[in-house]
């Protein structure tokens, strides 16, 4: 097979890991978060995330920030590919979510300055993580098995919105300190046991759908929507997704076979840490392909 003309990008808050990166064959773009005053990247400040001991320092009351990265680190970081004379196909979480893709337009037309005849592509998941995860790993077999820049673009137009994910947080401070999601209602922080379910729509942006009162009443509405929305669901992974709550994932995990049968198949995923520091511990969702968003 001859050597591909291009070599493709994805992020952290796609809750890539080195590991599956490597799988794939990814370069992988550090998303930081900021942690009791000290700034942290991911995979490049630690080599495993200890997702137990990051929730727990959650729950003892530290609420995290997270920022954009700059120009110069995205120039930093597809510079070099450029200059080996190789176009960027970069697989990338919600460009709706984050202030961190204009600084990455802003370094795009610095480079495209010095390397005229090079382009970026770009995939945008309209998630982040879990749902993202799911089309990232998706494009990275469609390449292995040789598609060009063109077919998975043309891949995306159609799959990128039948990529369904839904989940609830568990605790909506941290919600509501980064003010990430559309659509709260206010008595909801008041209500003991209220658990929002919230979905990633179509636009990339996160919104509340519905609500549940206790966890099993919403991991029976989170059921209740892969049963709804689902389309070959067995032909594509279930990625169950939590934020330090094994417990209750495998507890999906085996309601949805229950429900479909043992062969479906179901990975496991821990939210990364610069996205839990918005969804906090105890969250946990679902992603499938489905018949739209």
């Amino acid at each position: 097979m001859p050597e591909r003309n291009f070599v493709i990008f994805t992020d952290s808050d796609c809750d890539m890991t080195p590991e599956i990166a490597k799988k794939y064959g990814y370069e992988l773009i550090s998303m930081p978060y900021t942690i009791d005053g000290v700034e942290i990247k991911p995979y490049v400040d630690f080599d495993k995330f200890d997702y137990h001991a990051f929730y727990d320092r959650l729950r003892g009351g530290t609420i995290p920030t997270t920022s954009a990265l700059s120009p110069t680190e995205y120039i930093n970081y597809f510079e070099p590919f450029f200059k080996a004379g190789k176009d960027i196909l970069y697989v990338h979480f919600s460009a709706a979510m984050s202030a961190t893709f204009n600084a990455m337009r802003l370094a795009l037309e610095e480079l495209a300055e010095k390397y005229p005849e090079r382009r970026l592509y770009e995939v945008d998941t309209k998630g982040i993580t879990v749902p993202s995860l799911a089309i990232v790993m998706q494009i990275g077999d469609l390449i292995k098995k040789g598609a060009s820049i063109e077919d998975v673009l043309e891949w995306a137009k159609v799959n990128v919105d039948k990529q369904a994910c839904y989940f609830y947080a568990d605790d909506l401070k941290f919600f509501h300190k980064s003010g990430r999601v559309s659509g709260f209602a206010a008595f909801f922080g008041g209500l003991v046991g209220i658990k929002p379910i919230i979905c990633m729509d179509e636009n990339g942006v996160m919104r509340t759908k519905d609500k549940g009162r206790g966890r099993a009443a919403t991991l029976n509405k989170l059921l209740d929507y892969v049963i709804e929305l689902e389309d070959h669901i067995k032909d594509y992974p279930v990625i169950v997704s939590h934020c330090d709550c094994v417990e209750l994932a495998e507890q999906l995990a085996d309601m949805l076979k229950k429900q479909f049968g043992d062969d479906l198949n179901i990975l496991f995923d821990v939210v990364n840490p610069t996205a839990g520091s918005h969804c906090g511990p105890n969250a946990m969702g679902v992603t499938f392909h489905a018949k739209h968003r």
